[in-house]
């Protein structure tokens, strides 16, 4: 038996590892980023690691080796990027006390940032996939779209000497007007790299140089497809297979920490101004004021979609469970919507329309004249 390992979402989530080896919580630890805390109350989300699960019993099977269940529970038997998982998701639980049960060694627990987000939901906070940062003592949230130029924000604003507060997820407490984030790595994109000042200096020089190798081969092989001679053929439909998945390598994680010199903000910060940045077809860049009540139309559809997948888990649980729904999941959006447009309320809104991929330094030098 090993220790529990606690860990906190800033008082909105507890989750405590059970019976985890070292490799399982550092799996833990990548996913959310290092938030180990002590809990001085139960746990929201237990997660406990075994070493076999399921196995020897009679299962029904959804799909090939995806997912499966028995009399009793649901059974998870592929992971991200189709990895080999088994997991029990409990998943009429989510939202309240939940217990996940995982075979030991597994790359990632299964939709794990997905349930930390309803538990947190279920408990009147917002989880908003955005940004967000503290500059010259303003909390500026970003939020948009995927690929909408959050992150190339939050980054354009660490080279002018911002505070990270989050990436990817920050949650809002309508309550206090206030949010805070994951400390989870950053993905940074090798353009992002070479774009913003002082950031290569953050990446390890071993990755740098992985990328610039990943780099020249998809140059390389991007020409190759590019060939006439190989158009239609079985050597050319090789070729277009592997772009996506080289091009997808062309990034790095490293910590929030690494990235911003130690600037990382650990507690609540006022919402103090709100952008909502959007890639189009312009050629420059375009800020506006606009009505709060436009981005938590547009925001409850966009954290609907970064659910699709942990959604798509669940219909395969109802179909294994039909008398098991979770009212947390299927009213999700209506709570979302309600928490936002609380915590966004009376704050000053700006659009910011740009090309993608922008130029980040005239980007952020034109919202910082905004900010105030």
């Amino acid at each position: 038996m090993t220790t529990p390992v606690d860990l906190d979402l800033r008082g909105a989530v507890g989750i405590r590892l059970v019976d985890a080896t070292a490799r399982d919580v550092a799996t833990v630890r990548r996913q959310l980023g290092p938030i180990e805390r002590p809990l001085e109350r139960d746990p929201d989300i237990v997660i406990r690691f075994v070493d076999n699960l399921g196995r020897g019993r009679d299962l029904c099977y959804l799909g090939l080796n995806d997912a499966a269940f028995d009399d009793d529970s649901f059974y998870l038997l592929r992971g991200r990027f189709n990895a080999p998982v088994r997991v029990r998701i409990p998943f009429e639980q989510i939202g309240g006390p939940c217990e996940i049960v995982c075979e030991r060694g597994l790359p990632a627990v299964p939709h794990l940032v997905a349930i930390v987000n309803l538990t947190a939901l279920a408990h009147g906070v917002m989880p908003l996939h955005a940004a967000a940062f503290l500059h010259r003592g303003l909390g500026v949230l970003v939020t948009g779209w995927a690929k909408g130029g959050k992150t190339e924000t939050l980054l354009g604003f660490m080279a002018r000497g911002a505070e990270y507060i989050g990436d990817e997820w920050v949650y809002l407490d309508p309550a206090t007007g206030s949010m805070s984030g994951l400390p989870e790595p950053m993905r940074l994109w090798d353009w992002q790299i070479r774009s913003v000042p002082g950031l290569a200096s953050s990446v390890p020089r071993t990755s740098r140089a992985g990328l610039a190798v990943i780099g020249a081969t998809t140059a390389v092989v991007a020409a190759v497809g590019r060939l006439g001679v190989l158009r239609g053929r079985a050597p050319g439909r090789t070729i277009a297979r592997a772009l996506p998945y080289l091009e997808r390598q062309l990034a790095v994680q490293v910590p929030p920490a690494v990235v911003f010199g130690g600037r990382v903000q650990h507690e609540p910060v006022p919402i103090d101004r709100v952008l909502f940045v959007v890639s189009s077809s312009r050629t420059d860049v375009a800020i506006s004021e606009i009505d709060p009540e436009a981005v938590v139309a547009r925001s409850v559809h966009s954290v609907d979609h970064e659910r699709l997948d942990l959604v798509a888990t669940y219909l395969k649980f109802r179909y294994a469970f039909p008398d098991r729904p979770n009212t947390v999941l299927e009213q999700a959006s209506e709570r979302e919507a309600a928490l936002l447009r609380t915590a966004l309320a009376g704050r000053p809104v700006l659009q910011v329309e740009h090309p993608y991929p922008p130029d980040i330094a005239s980007m952020v030098g034109a919202i910082d004249a905004r900010l105030g």
